[in-house]
């Protein structure tokens, strides 16, 4: 028997309920940290755009503070604190420089 937690059927319901999946776009600069163009992350449902960003910050080691950035949702730019449901669409969008 191993001395690992095994979480019962109970405890994984619990679990799942509690998280969201969201699916993040990342561009340019984020991309190229990230190392993919896309994924999906399960996150808790209080999160914020906020704790999103720093999560994956944490995770792909962003060089981008939040404040240099904008968020959309579905498509829509957004608030960071704005909130966020199962199922959302972010992208982390970068300054742009045009001519």
């Amino acid at each position: 028997m191993s001395t690992t937690d095994v979480m019962d059927n109970t405890d994984i319901e619990k679990n799942s309920e509690s998280l969201m999946t969201i699916n993040v776009l990342y561009f340019a600069s984020l991309a190229d940290e990230a190392g993919c163009s896309q994924e999906t992350v399960s996150i808790d449902q209080s999160a914020s755009l906020t704790e999103l960003y720093q999560q994956l910050t944490q995770k792909h080691r962003f060089s981008r503070p939040q404040s240099d950035l904008r968020v959309a949702v579905n498509d829509y730019f957004v608030k960071w604190t704005d909130p966020i449901y199962d199922g959302d669409s972010v992208v982390f969008i970068t300054p742009v420089a045009g001519g």
